[in-house]
């Protein structure tokens, strides 16, 4: 056995410069991202991405947890789909281990195992698990490559106050305090949010009673890129282990312990030296890169918007990562208000969208709490009767394919079905990044088709729908004041038919699968099972499906853009 001290991670470092309202300018950015963590720098990016012009805020200047662990781990396939759409995808799918295939165990025996990706239609793996801050690493970089992304390092936003058209946050420096002017802001700081008490933003908090302590390390056992995932193992005092490969050799194994032990104590080296030693055996070598213990909380905003601000991320609500729900989350809460701005910014649409955002994304957050609840529960009995209902669970689950349903080793990451929100006429479900291609035979995919500036949606009529065209033209919003300065779009490079002006979105119309009017036509193995012939599909910027309509006329297609758009159909 061979067993070091934990480095820590290297981390990139990132240059403090000067702010131009240092100097007096005292312009109004069009959004201000407060925190660089995953969220906030999603959205950042994905506000760039869409041509708003947009500052960010953070009180480091490097990513990660200075001296702390990999964090989030595991990216889901609408992650990896948000990545893919902004520019990062190909770096983090190179750097990570993908994997499909999970193995549930009960001591030393096998339960049983799946595979993700059986069935799966997207151009992403379902996961790909990568240290969190190799994440924001690539966003960063990204970041730098989109001349709307201006970020602040070492920029600390300590106050905010609002008015009717702005935020004014005070920023603090090394070079001394500025003011910030915002129309929008997007708190993406965390749990321990300056803005949240500042304006008054009401929560609900409860602690967990879980504890794990993670290791991070490298060791010489040849094992497969799989999630492994032990109900209850000796090797751990009869407790949960779960076990996942990440970048650069390294594992990253999380040991349930006893909810009364002293944290303190778990993580001593000695003390994690004797558990990896007894979990990979005497005879492996072993290299500790990081150790820690972890519990978690539950934290809920009453409401993720205030006024012009919007809570994002952890800043807004905070969960058991089992399942991997924390992270991801959090991108998609940074994708769902990104698209948001950006279409009531270039006047693609009514304010009235914006307070959308919470009606879809705290459901979201409150199923993410219900689902990892129920699996603390399972991972830890809190009752005679609950520890012989999961026994039977379990027995049950080496035979009987229905009990495997019911074993809860964390519920894994899948998009929020919207299907109850205002925006939505029937659908609501996110559209896998589907293999595509012209009738040219160029190729392309859903998140290239979704890419570009403003709130693009997209139209796909089947054959026998009666679209021959995109919807018309409808008024739904005003250009803000600080719109980015060239409002339209550039046209998709299929030559589609782009409906664009300052006050309508982009909607740009495909025929799935065979001819329908002059509408440019776009095939691809898995569009018969996404719409019928007869069925007409509007997919929102996001990904998600706003409308699934049968043999829609102009009218029907103009209400359901409208209800998408936040406004009266």
């Amino acid at each position: 056995m061979n067993a070091i001290p934990p480095p820590a991670y290297a981390l990139p470092t990132f240059p403090y410069r000067r702010a131009p309202e240092q100097d007096g300018a005292r312009p109004r950015r069009p959004v201000a991202v407060v925190g660089g963590g995953l969220s906030g720098l999603t959205a950042a990016c994905d506000l760039a991405v869409r041509g708003i012009p947009v500052v960010l805020l953070d009180e480091d200047d490097t990513v990660g947890v200075r001296g702390a662990s990999s964090r989030g781990i595991c990216y889901a396939q609408r992650s990896l789909e948000i990545f893919e759409r902004l520019g990062l995808y190909d770096r983090v799918r190179d750097k990570g281990v993908t994997w499909s295939v999970g193995r549930v165990m009960l001591e030393d025996e096998e339960l049983y195992n799946f595979d993700l990706a059986l069935g799966s239609a997207s151009r992403q793996p379902p996961f790909v698990n990568l240290q969190q801050f190799y994440v924001e690493w690539f966003l960063v970089d990204r970041l730098a490559e989109l001349p709307l992304a201006d970020l602040r390092w070492k920029n600390r936003v300590v106050g905010a106050e609002q008015f009717d058209d702005h935020v004014l946050l005070q920023v603090e420096t090394p070079e001394g305090a500025y003011p910030l002017e915002a129309a929008w802001v997007i708190d993406a700081s965390g749990l321990a949010s300056p803005l949240r008490g500042a304006l008054g933003a009401q929560a609900r908090s409860s602690p967990g009673v879980d504890r794990w302590c993670i290791s991070d390390v490298r060791f010489s056992k040849p094992l497969p890129p799989e999630r492994w995932t032990w109900v209850q193992a000796a090797f751990n005092e009869g407790r949960a282990v779960w076990q996942h490969q990440m970048a650069d050799g390294v594992w990253r194994i999380d040991y349930q312990l006893d909810p009364n032990s002293d944290p303190a104590e778990a993580s001593l080296p000695e003390v994690v030296q004797k558990r990896l030693a007894a979990h990979l055996g005497a005879d492996t070598e072993f290299e500790t890169v990081w150790v820690g213990p972890w519990g978690y909380r539950t934290h809920l905003l009453d409401d993720f918007r205030n006024g012009r601000v919007f809570f994002a991320g952890d800043a807004a609500h905070v969960f058991s990562p089992f399942g991997a729900r924390g992270g991801n989350s959090g991108i998609q809460d940074a994708e769902n208000i990104a698209w948001k701005l950006a279409a009531v910014i270039r006047g693609e649409a009514g304010e009235a969208l914006l307070d959308t955002y919470s009606a879809e994304r705290r459901p979201a957050a409150q199923h993410n709490i219900r689902t990892t609840e129920r699996s603390a529960r399972f991972l830890a009995p809190r009752s005679r009767f609950e520890r012989a209902l999961r026994d039977a669970v379990l027995d049950l689950a080496r035979e009987h394919a229905f009990a495997r349903h019911v074993v809860n080793m964390g519920r894994m990451s899948d998009p929020f079905r919207y299907a109850d929100s205002p925006l939505t006429t029937n659908g609501g479900e996110a559209v896998p990044n589907l293999r595509l291609r012209f009738a040219d035979g160029a190729e392309t995919s859903l998140a290239a088709l979704l890419r570009g500036e403003g709130a693009r949606f997209l139209l796909l009529a089947g054959a026998a729908s009666g679209v021959t065209a995109a919807p018309a033209s409808v008024a739904v919003g005003a250009p803000s004041s600080c719109a980015a300065a060239s409002p339209v779009p550039n046209a998709a490079a299929s030559s589609a038919p782009v409906v664009a002006t300052s006050s309508v979105p982009v909607v740009t119309a495909f025929a799935a699968g065979g001819a329908s009017g002059q509408l440019p036509v776009l095939l691809g193995p898995d569009l018969g099972a996404l719409l019928a012939p007869e069925e007409a599909l509007l997919i929102r910027p996001d990904g998600h499906l706003a409308a699934r309509l049968r043999a829609p006329t102009p009218e029907d297609l103009a209400a359901a853009l409208r209800r998408a758009l936040g406004a009266p159909a």
